[in-house]
């Protein structure tokens, strides 16, 4: 069986008092072996949310909806209605791994990076006769050297703390890594040799789901892009379609604002969460808007629609992403 992971009208709600956050919104994706998908938009925008879903990391407020099915080893399995007990001795560090935001405080502070290599290794390989000599290659892959490895969290730089959170994700040999924000404060060194990292896993026939608002990184390494915008897939696509032609006006905007393009600022501010429209969320901040743009535009390809779907309001999104294709009633 063919691994993968395949999201099917994905949403999380979070309930509060007198209000509801609808963090993520129908979000439809495929998720393959030898590809980096990247997934940009602004902070805020539910990318993180998003990946703590796949992971049960989310708090006991949340609700969730669709599925996340997880193919490749087993039976098929759905993240998102799996146990805490399923993923942990299933799923997490073993058949995805996580690097997330702000590694440092991830890091136990009275272990040093060597003693919590050294246990995911044991955790992640109960055979392994050396776990230091695993913990070695394993951190040798992540840019370490044995002597950074006697550090403490409090004794790593960044950009050194970064390094050991990449080689802990690394430990179970996941085919899927999910890196959220990894090049954040980061020089241009260490953002060069993390890039470099994951072409290599890609090319090893590895994923990598990059969670980014760096667009700039997201060009240089992914073989595809997913916009978001208020919790919802705008535009998805190949990495040079999305970025050389995008059709959202959101997509559109955010290219702009790359210094080495016209470098515009998108206008106003993101919608609440707890206050979306009920059309298009992004036609406040767009000066293209039209009356149409109350209504909430599907997840839509140019392709031809299906037989006897002459509106094309059928389209499978799962099938629609795996194309380019985006959410707008007035492409660009």
């Amino acid at each position: 069986m063919v691994t993968e992971l395949v999201l099917d009208r994905v949403s999380v709600r979070f309930s509060l008092p007198g209000v509801t956050v609808a963090a993520v919104n129908d979000v439809s994706l495929r998720v393959r072996p030898g590809e980096c998908l990247a997934l940009v938009g602004e902070s805020g925008c539910g990318k993180t949310v998003l990946a703590h879903a796949l992971l049960g990391f989310l708090p006991g407020n949340a609700q969730t909806a669709g599925t996340a099915t997880m193919t490749g080893e087993g039976p098929p399995l759905d993240l998102l209605a799996a146990s805490d007990a399923v993923l942990a001795r299933t799923v997490r560090g073993r058949r995805v791994g996580l690097i997330p935001q702000s590694p440092a405080t991830h890091l136990t502070p009275v272990r040093t990076a060597r003693a919590q290599l050294e246990e995911a290794v044991r955790v992640h390989h109960p055979a392994e006769t050396s776990p230091r000599d695993h913990a070695h290659r394993v951190a040798a892959r992540a840019g370490l050297t044995p002597d950074d490895l006697d550090r403490y969290p409090h004794e790593l730089s960044g950009g050194m703390a970064q390094r050991v959170a990449n080689a802990l994700a690394l430990v179970g040999d996941p085919w899927l890594l999910i890196a959220d924000e990894p090049t954040t404060g980061l020089d241009r060194d260490l953002v060069d040799g993390l890039i470099g990292e994951f072409r290599r896993m890609v090319d090893e026939g590895r994923a990598v789901l990059l969670i980014t608002h760096d667009l700039a990184a997201a060009q240089r390494v992914a073989d595809r892009i997913a916009v978001m915008y208020a919790g919802r897939i705008v535009e998805i696509g190949p990495a040079g379609r999305v970025l050389d032609a995008p059709r959202h006006r959101y997509s559109r905007g955010l290219v702009d604002a790359l210094p080495d393009r016209a470098f515009t600022p998108i206008p106003g501010q993101p919608p609440l969460l707890t206050d979306l429209p009920a059309g298009c969320a992004f036609a406040p901040r767009c000066d293209q808007s039209a009356p149409v743009c109350a209504e909430r535009p599907p997840l839509t390809t140019e392709r031809p629609p299906p037989a006897g779907d002459p509106a094309g309001a059928g389209e499978d999104p799962v099938r629609a992403a795996d194309d380019h294709a985006f959410a707008c009633h007035l492409p660009c």
